[in-house]
């Protein structure tokens, strides 16, 4: 006869000089998540011996839970003398069959693997390398269709990007040019004041901020602004499964994602590029004036003597590429989204990693290739 008392218990019986455990009760997963009721019953299952037998027909009920514990009691493997009804045993060779999970395999380690690793990074980076080479491309080409008919052109789309990636870049790119026009002019004064060479302010703060500063800057904060903003837009879309309803429509991605984000941060960097270093040369002009009382006026007149032309258009030039570099690796990380929201964290982190390597590593070879002009 099975006990009435619906609480979990599990006492010890002799029969034939053998210990037999009897649980008794309701082995559910209301009963067992009882705090109160399991500190009741887990003594009694450690004090249960390994050679003792299993007796279960006395049980109320047996679900799931109760069975996965039963199972874990037992060490994963079957008792040597065990009692059941049909439906328990089923439940408990379901509960056997899916806890038999193997063990995980230790991973691979040492210095081949070390190999095979970096091996691995440079498939992939060729693999990007390849398919940003093809995003120029059909870059090229979507230009030569909107030159061929420029009516049909997405220019609601450029003109929308050119207003997120230029208009509203400004404040940023103003505020943080002028701190770093200050900071720079600053430090100078410290240095140049020791050998009575306050004048030559001008010339350093020109050349520096002009030439590479400026547009550097501009590009590292258009890349973490709007490059992020890029990925992140065509990732979702993506996500949502627009880029597929794009394919079936036969509309071209690059024609109506890729070419209005490269245009619109073409023609946008240069002006913030040259809206950051007036901004930077403002800020060096205050912090010039108030360290070494080099007036704003001097400042104006020696400027344009100090800085020739050249650097003004190798920093335009530059920033040309960096827009376009930016765009395009904004889109191709974004292209690369899995549906997921996982992945899309990982690629708009991608894309403003890259952008920023790559801005500074155009940047050294604009700076070799163009070391005589300007000078």
């Amino acid at each position: 006869m099975s006990s009435t008392d619906p609480n979990p218990q599990c006492p010890l019986q002799t029969l034939d000089g053998r210990p037999w455990a009897v649980p008794e009760g309701r082995w559910s997963a209301a009963e067992l998540g009882d705090r109160k009721l399991w500190r009741q019953l887990a003594p009694q299952i450690r004090a249960v011996p390994a050679t003792a037998g299993w007796d279960l027909q006395q049980l109320q009920w047996l679900d799931h839970v109760g069975a996965q514990l039963l199972w874990e009691q037992w060490g994963r493997r079957w008792p040597e003398q065990l009692k059941t009804t049909d439906n328990q045993r089923t439940m408990l060779e379901r509960v056997a069959k899916f806890s038999d999970v193997p063990e995980p395999k230790p991973e691979p380690s040492g210095l081949m693997c070390q190999v095979n690793n970096l091996g691995q990074l440079v498939i992939n980076a060729r693999g990007h390398f390849w398919d940003l080479t093809g995003l120029v491309g059909q870059l090229l080409l979507d230009c030569l269709r909107l030159a061929r008919n420029p009516l049909r052109g997405p220019w609601r789309d450029i003109s929308g990007h050119l207003y997120a990636t230029g208009a509203t870049a400004l404040p940023i790119t103003a505020l943080v040019g002028f701190l770093i026009g200050v900071v720079l002019a600053y430090l100078m004064a410290l240095q140049l004041r020791q050998f009575g060479a306050e004048s030559f302010i001008v010339n350093i703060l020109g050349i520096s901020l002009i030439r590479e500063l400026g547009p550097l800057l501009a590009a590292i904060l258009v890349a973490g602004r709007s490059g992020s903003a890029i990925t992140a837009q065509i990732g979702v879309m993506r996500v949502t499964e627009e880029l597929d309803a794009m394919q079936v429509m036969g509309i071209s991605k690059g024609y109506r994602l890729v070419m209005p984000r490269a245009l619109a941060l073409a023609v946008s960097m240069p002006l913030v590029a040259l809206w950051t270093i007036l901004a930077a040369l403002a800020g060096g002009m205050v912090a010039a004036d108030v360290t070494m009382d080099i007036t704003p006026s001097y400042f104006f007149q020696s400027l344009p003597s100090a800085v020739q032309i050249g650097n003004l258009g190798l920093a335009m030039g530059k920033s040309v590429v960096f827009g376009v570099l930016i765009a395009l690796i904004g889109c191709h990380w974004g292209l690369k989204v899995e549906p997921n929201t996982q992945s899309l964290g990982q690629g708009t982190t991608a894309s403003v990693v890259s952008s920023i390597t790559m801005v500074i590593i155009v940047d050294a070879i604009f700076a070799i290739l163009f070391r005589n002009v300007g000078f």
